[in-house]
């Protein structure tokens, strides 16, 4: 049985998938402040698709099976906290900040899958560029609506 790997296809849809990050960052530099709204729920579905992501190796894991399933809901219920954060603050710049820094955050638990053997080979070389890339437009996405609204 050949040992799985991230394969070119996924390669490809997972960078193209910062399209929307950045386009909506772009648009909120260009002062369309309503793009926050696009970067918000992208960077939340994001964070949920990872813990999905989890959940699968979780499913095909030989061991500690429980411990992965456990692992694997907490992104969802993240985003649902930040989601809510969102809501209170009123969009606040801070709020996409710190939706970002969940982001970034996902790749202890990426490097803690593979360093165990759950996650396929060349998977931190997909994760690290995705995580960093999302949650640095996140994080520049949230700056740039502190700035134009007067406060983070």
């Amino acid at each position: 049985m050949a040992e799985a790997r991230v394969g070119g296809v996924a390669r490809l849809l997972g960078f193209a998938g910062l399209a929307p990050a950045v386009a909506a960052t772009i648009l909120i530099a260009l002062g369309e402040l309503d793009a926050a709204i696009v970067s918000v729920a992208y960077a939340l579905l994001i964070l949920s698709f990872l813990g999905g992501t989890w959940w699968g190796f979780a499913m095909h894991a030989p061991r500690h099976q429980a411990m992965l399933a456990i692992v694997a809901v907490i992104p969802s219920l993240v985003a649902m906290a930040l989601g809510a954060g969102v809501l209170m603050t009123q969009g606040s710049g801070w709020s996409l900040v710190a939706i970002g820094v969940a982001l970034i955050l996902t790749l202890a638990v990426d490097r803690w899958l593979v360093a165990r053997g759950f996650a396929p080979a060349g998977w931190m070389a997909l994760r690290i560029p995705l995580s960093l890339g999302l949650g640095a437009v996140t994080i520049v996405a949230g700056a740039l609506i502190g700035q134009a609204i007067g406060h983070p």
